[in-house]
């Protein structure tokens, strides 16, 4: 069982940075690859980025790419998501996943967190 919070969320400015944090706990924790998803009001759940569970390989969505870095300490259950340049259209509840072997797609992850709002203001 991997139990996850997310934090860091809130209002900024288009152009800003925003670092969000998910906290696990859990004994797998350390194995499980980790994602960020988000889901806009009235839109699907979409992939934004994935690290896997050693943190040696990295994947994000083309939408993000160049803007957005995960990373992860498993010595302190942490996944970190630092957002950088941030649009309007990154506006969105931001979740945190955790799956064991590794993938895009948010109906394959086994947990998930209750997420945190992200709000980007022009």
């Amino acid at each position: 069982q991997v139990q996850l919070v997310e934090s860091g969320g809130g209002l900024v400015q288009a152009g800003g940075s925003l670092r969000l944090s998910c906290a696990a706990s859990g004994r797998t924790f350390s194995t499980q690859a980790m994602g960020w998803f988000r889901q806009a009001a009235g839109k699907e759940r979409e992939f934004v980025a994935a690290i896997s569970w050693r943190g040696f390989s990295t994947e994000y969505a083309d939408s993000v790419k160049d803007r957005f870095t995960i990373s992860r300490d498993n010595a302190k259950n942490t996944v970190l998501l630092q957002m950088n340049s941030l649009k309007r259209e990154d506006a969105a509840v931001y979740y945190c996943e955790a799956r064991r072997g590794w993938g895009t797609v948010a109906q394959e992850y086994d947990y998930w967190g209750q997420g945190t709002q992200v709000t980007v203001s022009s």
